[in-house]
């Protein structure tokens, strides 16, 4: 009996998870969406070797992963700056690769950006849950992180890779600059903090994960004492613990949460790349 077609972890890496478009609609069952960190790329790179673009892939971070493809495919990485080798052949991000059976792939550190999204013709084709194969490393839902050994199923191919050779992708930005609409916990803080909101810079702290990113920088200074009852958080909000230090909530964000939202960054996909050290600026309606 012949074995089903996979993707072999030889070195999982930093971390790798499968990711697809995320699990929208139960957020009411305390579900949050989860998927991609920057949905656009992932789309990207299952364009570019012929899948739906809500096939899952898989999104490496920072370090990358070494993986050997057991049938012959078309492969596509998209995302942060990375050196990519098939076998002994050298790869492009942005590109369709076709590769043989047996074929190493090996997705090098980023050099630029964090992360780095892999597409492989037909998908990764794990039992997915809620209508989704994204891990979300919060709740637990979906394939755990890739340890590895691990072996991966891909589904059949959909159609044939896309006639380009090339694809430019836009590098990381060094300074970020976020839209942020105030709200709903704006009157919990003082004129003060919002001076300092959209008045100064923030960098993107080591302690952020696909959870949330960490902001170090001025403290946001409460005018309401006390805590609020858990209430609903989306993706983009901005709470503000009890350190005054501004934390934007990404993919795997909880549904609920106890600390005031400030505000809530209309796009966060910037942030998938956002290094630690990386510069924020807020700007609002305001300013």
């Amino acid at each position: 009996m012949t074995r089903a077609a996979a993707v072999e972890v030889l070195r999982a890496g930093a971390l790798t998870t499968v990711q697809d478009l995320g699990r929208p609609g139960w957020a009411h069952l305390g579900v949050p969406r989860s998927g991609a960190l920057d949905p656009a790329a992932l789309r990207l790179a299952n364009r570019l070797v012929g899948n739906p673009e809500h096939a899952a892939g898989l999104e490496a971070t920072l370090s990358g992963c070494t993986l050997r493809l057991t049938r012959a495919t078309t492969v596509a990485v998209t995302g942060a700056e990375v050196t990519v080798r098939a076998g002994d052949r050298p790869g492009d991000t942005g590109r369709p690769l076709t590769v043989p059976a047996g074929t190493v792939l090996r997705i090098g550190p980023a050099r630029r950006g964090v992360r780095s999204w892999l597409a492989v013709a037909g998908g990764i084709d794990v039992r997915p849950v809620l209508g989704s194969r994204a891990t979300d490393t919060l709740s637990g839902l979906g394939p755990a992180p890739l340890r590895d050994g691990d072996r991966l199923p891909l589904g059949e191919p959909h159609g044939p890779p896309a006639p380009v050779d090339l694809t430019v992708c836009s590098a990381p930005a060094s300074e970020l600059h976020l839209k942020l609409d105030p709200g709903p916990r704006d009157d919990w803080f003082t004129p003060t903090a919002f001076d300092r909101l959209f008045g100064t810079a923030y960098t993107v702290s080591p302690v952020s994960n696909r959870v949330g990113a960490r902001l170090a920088g001025a403290a946001l200074p409460r005018a309401v004492a006390g805590e609020l009852p858990s209430e609903g958080i989306v993706l983009g909000a901005v709470q503000v613990p009890a350190n005054g230090q501004p934390l934007i909530f990404l993919a795997d964000h909880p549904t609920t949460g106890g600390y005031p939202v400030i505000g809530v960054v209309t796009d966060v996909t910037a942030l998938a790349q956002a290094r630690p050290g990386t510069t924020v600026r807020f700007h609002g309606p305001q300013r």
